[in-house]
């Protein structure tokens, strides 16, 4: 079992990975190997402290630099659930799981907004893994929202397993085809239904299905994580990065505004710094 687990790796999980390293805990950094999307696409940072007018690369370059300096290694997966076991969090990354003491939530803020009736329908319907949920589809009508030519894979493999697909890209050059694939454009307005999903409304149509796959790069931290308290879409934390749930702590742009990297540098220290106190009471 971890002492920690970081989801995220962005600045505000590689700041508390560094801390957690110094403070010599056994951790494990999820997310993306290449970081943060948003480090890389910044054309220059004006208010980082020491790094004057630095360009979004040279950051990036920084980063991965230092962790691989203090032998930090990122775990390239992306979490599907965060679950309170009583004394210890199980995450879900795909078929894989893991334990830690504690969590980071490092995650970010979302760039596709929930699509109403998203977090209603979440397990009645709604899923955000192909692996985890596929096979409860087989033989079944499902609609896929994705948000990245890299999620094809999952897209490819619910495909595989269902009666017929309707896959919505929300991106361009998408490549999924078949036989019993559909291919519509256009964002969801709604998904709909009474006990569980029944379709999903679109502006110029309603397609009929028996569930709906949200296959996202990031999603909102209420639905990772059952019985987190958020506002706005944001994690609610307090100065030391608490969240409502013991051993469950937040940093970085969910946690609210500013999304800005120094900020969320010095929330994700503060995290990891409360994550060692935590660990020395239990």
């Amino acid at each position: 079992m971890f002492d920690c687990i970081i989801i995220g790796t962005g600045p505000a999980g590689i700041s508390a990975a560094l801390t957690l390293k110094s403070r010599g805990k056994n951790f494990m950094l999820i997310g993306s190997a290449g970081l943060s999307a948003k480090i890389s696409a910044a054309e220059q940072i004006n208010n980082y402290p020491g790094l004057p007018a630095v360009e979004g690369g040279a950051l990036k370059a920084a980063f991965m630099e230092q962790l691989a300096g203090m032998g930090i290694s990122i775990t390239q997966a992306s979490v599907t659930g965060v679950y309170d076991m009583g004394g210890y969090y199980g995450v879900l990354s795909g078929s894989d799981s893991y334990e830690s003491k504690t969590v980071i939530l490092a995650v970010g803020v979302e760039a596709v907004k929930p699509v109403p009736g998203e977090l209603e329908f979440l397990g009645r319907g709604v899923s955000y893994c192909a692996t985890c949920d596929g096979l409860l589809y087989r033989g079944k009508n499902i609609v896929v929202v994705c948000t990245s030519k890299a999620m094809e894979e999952e897209a490819e493999y619910l495909a595989s397993l269902a009666s017929s697909l309707t896959f919505v890209p929300l991106y361009k050059g998408a490549s999924l085809s078949g036989g019993n694939v559909t291919v519509i454009t256009g964002m969801p307005v709604a998904i709909r239904g009474s006990q569980r999903v029944e379709s999903v409304e679109f502006r110029d149509r309603v397609v009929p299905c028996d569930g709906v796959f949200m296959l996202k790069s990031a999603i909102a931290p209420s639905a990772l994580v059952p019985g987190l308290n958020a506002e706005g879409g944001h994690v609610v934390v307090d100065r030391s990065c608490r969240t409502n749930l013991g051993g469950l702590f937040a940093a970085g742009d969910c946690t609210g505004r500013p999304y800005q990297y120094a900020k969320a540098v010095g929330e994700g220290n503060v995290a990891a710094h409360s994550v060692c106190d935590y660990l020395a009471k239990v």
